[in-house]
């Protein structure tokens, strides 16, 4: 049976995003090029900016693809916990070893995207607005954690959730036994327990 043009183009899109993370992870952004990239993917240049535009495009591209697998998860874990540390667990868990194929670079690669934006200022603000997409997805999934009825106290409680899940996951990646799982959930939740209690004085 002849594909159809929508599923050549979703295979030419998932052959580069396929050879982009691995190529990224491993050189970073300034050294898996273009070309380089297209050729692992046996594909053209004009493939991938057909695809996604510039490099800038693929590696979003390539990370929204974990973030979306990755919150489905957390998301649905999230609804099965019966206790706020189990939804912390979950957060630590699925943050420092994603389940999505090819997640154990997904934080490498976010690192990369964050530099590539602060030395690039055009491309700041679509990375704001990842960071920004990320703090109320995890707002609106601890409802009750911060001060009830206070969405702004719940989107910053957001932003220091993943502040600290992103330091703590540098840490171990560098020394895995520096932050165990129960040190990190502990972390978590007397960064909650604090910010609620700083809140309500407020």
């Amino acid at each position: 049976m002849a594909r159809t043009q929508e599923q050549r183009r979703a295979e030419t899109r998932q052959q580069l995003l396929e050879a982009a993370r691995d190529m990224v992870a491993e050189r970073g952004i300034a050294g898996a090029s273009v070309d380089a990239v297209a050729e692992a993917a046996n594909l053209t240049s004009g493939a991938l900016y057909g695809q996604f535009g510039r490099k800038e495009g693929l590696l979003v591209a390539l990370l929204d693809a974990w973030k979306d697998a990755t919150a489905s998860v957390i998301a649905a874990d999230f609804e099965a916990s019966s206790s706020r540390d189990d939804q912390l667990a979950s957060l630590w868990r699925n943050l420092a070893d994603p389940p999505a194929d090819g997640g154990d670079a997904w934080v490498l690669l976010e690192h990369e995207l964050w530099l590539y934006a602060c030395r690039h200022p055009g491309a700041r603000s679509t990375v704001a607005a990842r960071y920004e997409d990320a703090r109320r997805s995890l707002a609106d999934a601890l409802p009750g954690a911060a001060v009830a009825d206070d969405p702004a106290s719940e989107e910053g409680l957001a932003s220091l959730l993943i502040a600290l899940v992103i330091g703590l996951e540098m840490q171990r990646r560098l020394d895995p036994d520096a932050i165990s799982d129960e040190l990190a959930v502990a972390g978590l939740r007397t960064l909650v327990d604090a910010f609620a209690r700083t809140r309500e004085r407020a």
